[in-house]
């Protein structure tokens, strides 16, 4: 139903922005997640590479460089999803703002 005083918050300007914010802001978000995968596991598997080619000696280092591509893809995880929660016009409480 239509008519006077009927406030969507998905139509007109509002829903046309609304529309360009999610597709940047999930298309943004996606490939921020992707790098940060990427970082994550190849610091593992090059942490793996040390521990494996200098045995108990390097392990500290090799598990070192994996925790921090750990540590890496996890920041990364967070920042993408604001960016994809943003484009959805979310709350840092998830709820959306309009």
């Amino acid at each position: 139903m239509s008519g006077i005083g009927k406030n969507d918050s998905n139509s007109g300007i509002t829903g046309a922005g609304k529309t360009v914010t999610s597709t940047l802001g999930n298309t943004v978000g996606g490939l921020t997640n992707t790098v940060g995968g990427v970082v994550g596991a190849a610091s593992r598997g090059i942490g793996e590479t040390v521990t494996g080619a200098t045995g108990g000696i390097g392990k500290p280092l090799g598990d070192g460089i994996a925790n921090v591509g750990t540590g890496v893809e996890s920041g990364v995880g967070s920042v993408s999803q604001g960016i994809k929660d943003a484009g959805e016009w979310k709350t840092n409480t998830g709820t959306k703002r309009w």
